[in-house]
């Protein structure tokens, strides 16, 4: 069987002490790093000197993403937040630094027109996969680490998985296992020659072999780790009865996965 995943993207957000920290850690800098003079980036009476005159107003500090906040005042030792303050969220900051990004442009003969240039924001972490809960999407929960799972003919949801064929290898079958449930525009790597971990599934009752030689008591799963680097799963032309497939967080796999599964592949997965 093969863990195939797509690592996570994006770093975690920030829990809410760690956005407090930093941001008291930028204000304390603000505080003890005497800035250079601004003639040591704008030639006075430049429009680059005039616009920083005019923003210097507004923020009262050379740093842009701090708030309102003066270090060298009398009050400059206050640079803790009130609670419910929003100057610690990555979101205020980011618009904090667009807005001071603007520049505003004159036009006209007479100079009387004002226009400010448009500023390209960051695209946003949640994605439009996010939103709308498309689960067969890679392009979602960029944090979190995702997994492929596919539906078999019985429906019953589990990793892709194929029985060795003659003398074959792990590293061969988990890579054969990939290209016949998913298809080949995947590009996938198969990270080493040795399991994660194996898995004893016994039957409630004996199966009888396709060949009828002999009765199946159970499998036993090696679970080999993967990577996908491009591309997207494709049960079009699978051999396996293969109906669905979805990629899940570790938390979500606890919702699809029957109990007995889950208990016992849980441990071999990231935590994001």
């Amino acid at each position: 069987s093969v863990l195939l995943s797509r690592p996570p993207i994006l770093t975690r957000d920030l829990t809410p002490f760690e956005k407090a920290y930093f941001l008291y850690q930028k204000r304390l800098n603000e505080r003890l790093a005497m800035p250079f003079s601004r003639y040591f980036y704008y030639q006075k009476g430049t429009p680059g000197d005039v616009d920083w005159k005019r923003k210097i107003k507004d923020r009262l500090t050379p740093a842009r993403d701090i708030g309102v906040y003066n270090a060298y005042a009398k009050e400059g030792w206050n640079d803790e937040l009130v609670v419910g303050a929003k100057e610690s969220e990555p979101e205020e900051q980011v618009e904090a630094l667009l807005r001071d990004a603007e520049v505003e442009v004159a036009q006209g003969e007479d100079g009387v027109e004002v226009k400010k240039e448009v500023i390209a924001k960051p695209m946003s972490r949640v994605t439009e996969a996010d939103r709308v809960g498309d689960v067969r999407s890679l392009d979602r929960l960029l944090q979190r680490t995702l997994y492929l799972v596919v539906r078999k003919g019985d429906g019953r949801w589990w990793f892709p998985s194929d029985g060795l064929v003659g003398r074959e290898s792990l590293h061969t079958a988990a890579e054969r296992v990939l290209v016949q449930a998913g298809g080949v525009n995947m590009n996938t790597w198969i990270v080493g020659n040795i399991p994660l971990g194996h898995y004893v599934r016994n039957y409630s009752a004996p199966a009888i072999a396709k060949d009828k030689s002999h009765e199946i008591r159970g499998e036993k799963y090696f679970f080999m780790k993967g990577r996908i680097m491009a591309g997207q799963a494709n049960l079009k032309d699978n051999n396996q009865g293969l109906t669905d497939f979805q990629w899940l967080a570790k938390n979500e796999l606890e919702n699809v996965l029957l109990p007995r599964d889950w208990s016992a592949i849980r441990n071999m997965l990231a935590e994001r």
